[in-house]
C-alpha cells in the first residue's frame, strides 16, 4: 500500500504530530493491558494445565508487548522535550474513533480473544501491508486530509500506520534541522529527559541531535512493526503467533473460554456522549475508582520521570522504583480483583475490568519540584485509605493498601 506523505515544515507540526504519536502509543498500551489482565489466572476457572501454560505464556507476551509501549511513550516525551516543549501523557479515554490513524480504525478495551488479537494486528501492522481491522471496529469517519505544504498551523494529518507515523516525523526532524539548524531545533535540556538504565531499557537515551532522534524514532518502528519490515519478532509477529496457537486451542477445545467474563465498563458516563456500559455495583464502582485514582498517580509519578527539573540522581531513581511499584503492586492486582467482581445486575455473570479513565484531560506535569512530590503523596495516601475500607470486606486488598502507603512514605521521605 502506498502511503501519503506527511508534511511537516514548522515546529509547531512537529510537536503535534509527536503528541499525536504518544497519545497512540498510550492507548496501545491500555488496550494491551486491559487484554491481558481479561485472561483466566487458575485451573479453578476451567483451564487444564497445559491450557492454563498456554495462557500464561500469552498474558506475558502480550504485558511484554504494554511495556515496550511504555517505552516508546517515553521515547516520544524525551523527543517533544529535545525540542523545547513539555512530555505528553494526556489522551481521551477509551473507546475512541481514532480520526487521525488510521482512516477507519477504532480505539477499544476489548478481551483477550480472536477479536482483539486480529484488531491488535491490524494496529501493529508493518508499513504497506494492506490488512483490514477486526470486525466491528471499523470508524465511519475519514482522516482530514493534506492541504497546503506551507501551512504553519498544525492540524490532523492521516497515517495508515505506526511506522508510517514514525517515518514522516523522522523525516520532520531531518528537514527542520536543515532548515532551522541542529542548535535551533534542539532547544531543550538533555538532563530533563529520561534515562534507559532506571528500567532496563537501552534504547531510551537523552536525545540531542538529529541522528539520536533518528535512533529513537528507529527502534520505535523495530519493536513495533519490525526492522524495515522484518516484523516476526516484532509485535506484529508476536500477536500472530498468539493468534495462531490461540486458534488452534480453540479447534482443539471448541467452546472453550479462557477469559473471565470481563466486559469493558466506565465508571460514570464520558464527556464524549459516546454510549457505553455503566458498572452499576457499588462496591465494584469504588474499586474501578481507585484502580482509576492509582492509574492517574502512575502518570504524575512518570510525569515527574519524563520531565524532571532539579532533582538530584538518587531522586530519580526513587521516582523510577515508585512508578514501578505502583504499576505492579497496586494496578495489576487492582485490575485482577476487578475482573471478579460483578458489573451489576443489568449485566448478569459479567464482571469489570481495568478501563484506565482519566477525570481530566491537562497533563500532569506539576512544576514545582517539592510541591509536586508532596501532591503524589498526599494523593497515594489518599488511595491507600479507601484500600483499607475495601480491606475490611475483602483481605486481598491488604497488600494493595501496603503498597500504596510505602509509595507515598517513599515520596514523602525523598521530597526535599
Amino acid at each position: 500500500m502506498r502511503e501519503r506523505a506527511i508534511v511537516i515544515e514548522h515546529r509547531g507540526p512537529l510537536i503535534y504530530m509527536l503528541c499525536e504519536a504518544a497519545e497512540l502509543e498510550h492507548a496501545l498500551m491500555c488496550e494491551y493491558l486491559f487484554a491481558a489482565f481479561s485472561l483466566k489466572r487458575s485451573v479453578d476457572e476451567g483451564l487444564t494445565h497445559e491450557q492454563l501454560a498456554a495462557v500464561g505464556r500469552w498474558r506475558s507476551t502480550i504485558l511484554t508487548v504494554a511495556k515496550q509501549e511504555m517505552l516508546h511513550l517515553a521515547i516520544a516525551c524525551n523527543l517533544l522535550t529535545s525540542i523545547g516543549v513539555s512530555p505528553h501523557l494526556s489522551r481521551p479515554n477509551l473507546p475512541q474513533p481514532a480520526r487521525h490513524y488510521p482512516s477507519g480504525v477504532r480505539l477499544e478495551l476489548l478481551p483477550f480473544g480472536e477479536q482483539a488479537l486480529r484488531h491488535f494486528l491490524f494496529l501493529e501492522r508493518p508499513e504497506g501491508m494492506d490488512l483490514n481491522d477486526a470486525e466491528g471496529l471499523a470508524a465511519l469517519e475519514n482522516a482530514i486530509p493534506v492541504t497546503g505544504k506551507e501551512e504553519i498551523a498544525p492540524h490532523l494529518q492521516e497515517f495508515r500506520t505506526v511506522g508510517h507515523l514514525y517515518r514522516s516525523i523522522e523525516a520532520g526532524f531531518r528537514h527542520l534541522a536543515e532548515k532551522l539548524g541542529e542548535e535551533n531545533l534542539f532547544l531543550g535540556p538533555a538532563r530533563s529527559q529520561t534515562r534507559g538504565e532506571l528500567f532496563g531499557w537501552k534504547e531510551l537515551g537523552p536525545i540531542s541531535s538529529t541522528d539520536e532522534a533518528a535512533r529513537a524514532i528507529e527502534a520505535i518502528v523495530e519493536q513495533g512493526e519490525g526492522s524495515r519490515g522484518d516484523w516476526r519478532n516484532a509485535h506484529f509477529g508476536r500477536f500472530l503467533s498468539v493468534l495462531t496457537e490461540y486458534l488452534q486451542m480453540r479447534q482443539n477445545a471448541p467452546g472453550l473460554e479462557v477469559t473471565r467474563p470481563v466486559l469493558p465498563v466506565l465508571v460514570r458516563p464520558p464527556e464524549t456522549g459516546e454510549e457505553v456500559n455503566l458498572i452499576t455495583d457499588p462496591a465494584t464502582g469504588r474499586v474501578a475508582d481507585l484502580c482509576n485514582v492509582t492509574y492517574e498517580m502512575l502518570l504524575h509519578v512518570f510525569y515527574r520521570l519524563v520531565g524532571h527539573i532539579d532533582e538530584s540522581a538518587d531522586q530519580i531513581g526513587t521516582l523510577a522504583t515508585v512508578a514501578v511499584g505502583i504499576m505492579n503492586d497496586v494496578i495489576g492486582p487492582l485490575a485482577d480483583i476487578l475482573s471478579t467482581m460483578p458489573v451489576g445486575p443489568e449485566h448478569p455473570g459479567r464482571t469489570a475490568g481495568a478501563t484506565f479513565e482519566l477525570f481530566y484531560q491537562p497533563d500532569y506535569l506539576l512544576p514545582h519540584r517539592k510541591a509536586a512530590w508532596l501532591v503524589s503523596a498526599e494523593l497515594l495516601t489518599d488511595a491507600a485509605a479507601t484500600a483499607e475500607t475495601e480491606m475490611q470486606r475483602d483481605r486481598r486488598f491488604e497488600p494493595v493498601m501496603s503498597a500504596l502507603r510505602s509509595q507515598a512514605q517513599a515520596l514523602r521521605e525523598n521530597a526535599v
